[in-house]
């Protein structure tokens, strides 16, 4: 008799909601650590609820808004979306989980306009010289 593990990938509605909770943590300046304490759990806990490993529970929810100093509905109303807007959403939060991601838009918007004009040059010309090595 053969036992099939079932290895379930996580479901889009908790990946997004995880991905929404890391990107608010960052946005404050606020480490997993810091917010794992406030929340009477371990940081790596904080890394399964960001990285949709582990689903979050209303309760948890609420404790997690409250340390980032915002509303329950703050963090699920992209969630509450349909359609285009939802799956756009949900590709820009893909796109924060590549490391240092968040980092790089931080210093994006820290630039001069001029500065930022020339940077987006700059990185379309290398991901189109990349394309076509492909």
């Amino acid at each position: 008799m053969s036992v099939e593990v079932s290895r379930k990938s996580p479901d889009r509605l908790d990946l997004a909601l995880g991905a929404t909770v890391r990107v608010r943590r960052r946005a404050i300046g606020m480490s997993q650590e810091s917010l794992a304490e406030q929340c009477g759990i371990s940081f790596q806990q904080i890394q399964k609820y960001e990285n949709g490993l582990n689903r979050i529970s209303f309760s948890r929810l609420v404790q997690i808004a409250r340390a980032l100093g915002c509303r329950v509905a703050d963090l699920i109303d992209v969630l509450d979306t349909s359609g285009v807007e939802a799956a756009s959403y949900n590709d820009v939060l893909r796109q924060t989980r590549t490391a240092g991601a968040l980092e790089l838009l931080d210093a994006f918007e820290r630039l001069p306009k001029e500065a930022r004009a020339s940077l987006l040059d700059l990185m379309r010309s290398l991901t189109a010289t990349e394309a076509s090595r492909a």
